[in-house]
């Protein structure tokens, strides 16, 4: 056997509120992927998902080894999220949000928070995860019995949602910020498939 480079892609969407993360749905809610290109090769794979009511980065994949890396827990990949909050909470509510709140599937909290400005009876906050459970940000900040007026990720890792790119955009990472999130992760820069060699 040959073990050759194979190519992959990476992009960075910027998805809409009333999108879903599925390739398809049954109730015919419009998806992420109705928006993107055909990949040169393979399929796109969401690294992580983002709920119908959240908005901003997304990043998705032909590299199925990257894609486990950075969603499983080991990977250590934060997200960060701005968070619009309706009513008050209170730095007691905030200290128990920044040292763990059991959810229904265990321990969860923010490994940063940093509160932004009011304006109109709302709050906003930029918090940071280390997990990617189903809903968390949404679940956190119910447990201290806020609600999430608007929830927007803004970083996955090191990528960044592009300041020019508007929503229901993409933008392909090129080779060598691929590598970068391959590294970042403890994976070498490269994939690399196995072939066959002719005799």
């Amino acid at each position: 056997m040959l073990a050759i480079e194979a190519p992959s892609q990476t992009l960075v969407y910027f998805k809409p509120e009333g999108e879903i993360t599925t390739n398809s749905d049954p109730e015919g809610r419009r998806t992420v992927f109705e928006r993107l290109p055909r990949p040169s090769q393979g399929r796109w794979i969401a690294i992580g998902r983002l709920d119908l009511n959240t908005s901003g980065l997304l990043l998705l994949t032909t590299d199925g080894e990257l894609a486990n890396r950075m969603m499983h827990p080991s990977g250590q990949v934060d997200r960060e999220y701005l968070c619009r909050i309706r009513g008050e909470v209170s730095d007691s509510q905030l200290e128990n949000l920044l040292n763990g709140v059991e959810l229904e599937d265990g321990l969860a909290r923010f490994s940063d928070l940093i509160v932004g400005e009011t304006t109109r009876g709302h709050t906003w906050y930029t918090v940071t995860i280390m997990e990617g459970r189903n809903r968390e940000v949404r679940r956190l900040w119910e447990a201290a019995g806020a609600q999430v007026a608007r929830l927007k990720r803004v970083r996955f890792g090191p990528v960044f949602l592009p300041k020019g790119l508007r929503s229901g955009q993409y933008e392909q990472l090129n080779e060598k910020d691929h590598r970068i999130l391959r590294e970042d992760v403890g994976l070498s820069p490269s994939a690399v498939a196995l072939t066959v060699a002719e005799s």
